[in-house]
């Protein structure tokens, strides 16, 4: 033992020793990541931010991100999830990178930018400043942190439903400015909003995964990436938009030297080249690159005749009046909002400025003599003020009639990947809040995470990227815990042997939301989960998923307890309890109750359909899902051979307690004779009601029922009335 222990003595000095030499220059890199997918909104369900936050989040997974996230969440739950992940990223260090991605209808007010929740209401302006979460507030929150990079991605320019009355809110999202060491990113440009989608992704969630899969870009070229496939996917409806102020090199994913070129340097050279030398079609291709308003200029000026031209008039119109709108906005004075409506009296911020100039108790009509404000950009001509003359810029609007652009040259971007072309939309979803989980795809053998990532806890997906086999039985398993069940729950044995793995590939929720997930709403009436679309959400119980805490006054299958959430206590089984002077109250066998063979109150009384709810319907209730997948027939084979094997023995129970209970009815209990009311005797005379024989002292059908001793007189020495006689 001695020389194991010298041995082993020595490793761990010489760990030590290595470990302060190369453990500041090569430390590990942490990733967070929360993504946030809002899709059933009060105002109007969204088809796809529910799926894009869960495409989205697996992806980051797979990049080594430690991955929370949430969909459907109102004001409260939107609040504490963001501030927790705050801490969270406050906590993780200087080497710490974070991601943040919101999937939702975004909205904009008076210079700044806000995500909604989904039990937002607006009835006046300031609703959404009250109710709405401001974007700003995190950005600069994160920004102060010591960290690495920051990543704030808003996939939010929508068509709003949250409408003003004759004050309207303007379209899209606001122009800002990212923070130092920060990217923030839209979904589509300042002032303008996205197509309406239908699912089951969104073009921007599938574009953003496409480029972070294919590794080996800077965060600046990959967003540049992701606006070409966006354009190409929407025909020109949508054009994202993003700042990157990041002043260190981040890469998602490593690119191995032998894999396929990605042609950036065919692309560079072709940025260096004047617009008019490349041709239109490869003009416009460097303009969506670059997304500059200088660059679009010059586009308009080398191909003034080009069809596209008026689709980059339209691109310039809406970044002119961004532009103006945010110089107004930070000047903040009466002379600058004048100055705005001098410029566009009807453009998407003309209600803003009114706002402002409201708030700030200035008069809407300018005076004769004011400081203009001097802006950057000169006014707009004439040709784009059509586009801008509205509260909402819409790219696809039909009175535009804009021409689709064309697919970008394959030197730009290659052909969109089959795996996301073709990707199946998620199972339904059963848990509360839980985001849902699409069909996981390996990442090529080419690319990998970096080496000084540091591994995140407990996940699944980074550390099988490039195996099949395991993602194959991931996705399999997903399927099988997520698939709708034919009553309250799956059996346990199914869930627990398919959660091994697709528990550990789902997003975690934030810690704020864990209990609250694990105390919503109880199940429907019918004894299990209304099935919902792949967006929407069926909480998941105790009953349904093991392992989850029960609810107060709950058991851990699911059933309450008697006597909680206000519910009555039941009588006890071996008797029939009936309210004093009820005679229409039947016990199971149909005979009435007299007042005289009533019992004392009880609690409350059993309803038939309470009585009629036994152990059986809750088996019934937990039959296994029909149809599992070839590799696990013969393990649910056997649970329903189990249930079945349960369901019988409790139907055999049931059997035994009806037949108790119906000896109990079938003796013949004949009323006691009653006296004539001038022979009535003092009431404390009187014999006491009968009490209902127990099951097992049931008297034979013959026998005449057994009269109870009446009590002594009050004044008679012991003596006894004879039974049936009035005491004289």
């Amino acid at each position: 033992m001695r020389p194991i222990t010298a041995f082993l003595t020595l490793a761990a000095a010489m760990f030590l020793v290595a470990a302060c030499f190369i453990g500041p220059a090569s430390a590990a890199e942490k990733r967070l990541a929360l993504v946030i997918g809002n899709s059933a909104y009060q105002a109007s369900p969204l088809a796809t931010a529910a799926n894009d936050a869960g495409l989205v989040a697996q992806t980051l997974q797979a990049a080594g991100f430690d991955v929370i996230g949430a969909r459907d969440l109102d004001e409260d739950a939107l609040r504490k999830s963001l501030r927790d992940f705050i801490d969270k990223a406050s906590a993780a260090g200087p080497d710490a990178v974070t991601f943040v991605y919101l999937a939702g209808f975004g909205l904009q007010l008076e210079g700044e930018n806000y995500f909604a929740p989904v039990d937002l209401r607006v009835s006046s302006a300031a609703d959404v400043s009250l109710r709405a979460l401001r974007i700003s507030d995190y950005t600069k929150s994160l920004a102060a942190l010591p960290l690495k990079a920051r990543f704030f991605v808003l996939d939010g320019a929508r068509r709003s439903p949250f409408v003003v009355a004759d004050k309207p809110l303007a379209g899209g999202l606001a122009l800002t400015e990212a923070e130092p060491g920060s990217l923030i990113a839209f979904n589509a440009a300042p002032g303008t909003i996205g197509p309406v989608e239908k699912g089951p992704y969104g073009a921007y969630a599938q574009a953003l995964v496409e480029m972070i899969r294919e590794g080996g870009l800077q965060p600046g070229p990959l967003f540049d990436r992701v606006r070409l496939r966006v354009d190409a996917a929407t025909k020109g409806a949508e054009v994202p938009w993003d700042a990157d102020r990041t002043a260190t090199s981040f890469l998602f994913f490593d690119r191995a030297p032998d894999a396929p070129a990605l042609g950036r340097e065919r692309v560079a050279a072709l940025r260096e080249r004047p617009l008019r030398d490349l041709g239109a079609q490869d003009a416009y291709a460097v303009c969506l690159e670059r997304d500059d308003l200088t660059h679009y200029q010059q586009f308009v000026s080398d191909y003034p005749n080009d069809l596209l031209a008026r689709r980059v008039r339209a691109l310039i119109a809406a970044r002119r009046e961004a532009i103006v709108w945010r110089r107004t906005w930070l000047v903040g004075t009466p002379d600058a909002y004048w100055s705005y409506l001098s410029r566009y009296p009807r453009g998407p911020h003309a209600w803003d400025a009114r706002r402002r100039l409201s708030s700030l108790a200035a008069a809407m009509e300018p005076p004769p003599r004011y400081v203009a404000l001097v802006y950057d950009v000169p006014p707009p001509p004439p040709e784009e003020v059509v586009y801008v003359d509205r509260p909402v810029i819409y790219l696809d609007d039909p009175v535009f009639a804009l021409p689709p652009p064309p697919p970008p040259a394959l030197v730009f971007l290659p052909p969109p990947p089959a795996y996301l072309v073709a990707l199946a939309p998620p199972p339904p979803v059963y848990g509360v809040y839980a985001l849902p989980t699409p069909p996981i795809v390996a990442v090529p053998t080419y690319v990998s995470a970096p080496a000084y990532v540091a591994p995140p806890p407990n996940n699944v997906i980074f550390q099988n990227i490039h195996n099949t086999t395991v993602i194959e039985q991931i996705n399999r398993q997903n399927t099988i815990v997520q698939a709708p069940p034919s009553g309250a729950a799956v059996g346990a044995g199914a869930v627990a042997g398919a959660a091994l793995g697709a528990a550990a590939a789902r997003v975690a929720l934030p810690a704020a939301l864990q209990q609250r997930a694990a105390l919503a709403a109880p199940p429907s009436a019918a004894g299990g989960m209304a099935r919902q679309g792949a967006s929407q959400a069926v909480p998941l119980t105790a009953a349904t998923q093991p392992g989850l805490p029960t609810a107060p006054g709950q058991v851990p299958g699911g059933r309450a307890l008697p006597g909680a959430n206000g519910n009555a206590l039941p009588a006890a089984s071996s008797r029939m309890a009936v309210p004093p002077g009820n005679t229409t109250a039947a016990p199971m066998m149909g005979r009435p109750v007299r007042p005289a063979e009533a019992r004392p109150p009880s609690p409350a009384p059993v309803t038939r359909q309470q009585a009629a709810r036994p152990l059986r319907q809750d088996l019934m209730e937990r039959r296994a899902p029909s149809g599992p997948p070839p590799g696990q027939r013969a393990a649910f084979a056997a649970q329903q051979r189990a249930f079945a094997q349960a369901q019988h023995q409790q139907q055999a129970m049931q059997r035994r307690q009806q037949a108790v209970a119906a000896r109990q009815f079938q003796a013949p209990q004949r009323p006691p004779a009653m006296p004539h009311p001038q022979m009535m005797p003092h009431p404390q005379m009187m014999p006491r009601p009968q009490m209902m024989a127990r099951p097992q002292a049931a008297p034979p059908p013959h026998a005449p029922p057994r009269a109870a001793a009446p009590p002594p007189q009050q004044g008679g020495g012991g003596h006894h009335c004879p039974p049936g006689h009035p005491c004289r």
